[in-house]
């Protein structure tokens, strides 16, 4: 698997596996995103010089992390980030999410940062599966914040210093 920085001929795939999430209702947002608010994204976390990254197999993408800063302009949070990642739905299970966890990981002192949480749902157990591999712990618990198909769901913050 090559894991290497997202190019914008990438992101008709980036926006098919975030699609693919959307319909899985295992994230918070509900609504699939298109190609042009793609290209919008894509650029302000390149403004940002927030990197996003993709698991290559074969020559296809097969998932993608990529960092957004908190709380925007904040000076003093300057080094804390979330991170994002997403995985084809015919690369689950396959390493995909660790590869690109752990080339992030590696990579933050390099890109200037100390601290790195994810918001998900709580009933997303893959993910915080995967974030516990990595040393991540629960910074927060927000009850039954969230609604997916009438059932309400609760958010949960899961971080780690780097």
């Amino acid at each position: 698997m090559n894991i290497r920085f997202a190019h914008k001929v990438d992101l008709p795939t980036l926006v098919e596996i975030y699609n693919q999430a959307i319909l899985s209702r295992t994230i918070a947002a509900l609504e699939q995103t298109t190609l042009e608010e793609r290209i919008f994204w894509f650029e302000q976390l390149k403004q940002d010089e927030r990197p996003i990254i993709v698991a290559e197999s074969e020559d296809n993408v097969a998932g993608y992390l990529y960092l957004s800063s908190y709380r925007r302009g904040r000076s003093a949070l300057r080094q804390t980030v979330e991170v994002s990642y997403f995985v084809h739905e015919d690369h689950h299970r396959r390493g995909v999410g660790s590869q690109l966890m752990k080339a992030c990981i590696e990579s933050c002192p390099d890109w200037g940062i100390k601290s790195l949480f994810a918001i998900l749902l709580e009933t997303n157990t893959a993910s915080i599966n995967l974030l516990k591999k990595f040393g991540f712990q629960q910074w927060a618990h927000l009850p039954e914040v969230a609604e997916i198909d009438g059932v309400e769901v609760s958010q949960v913050y899961f971080g780690r210093k780097v």
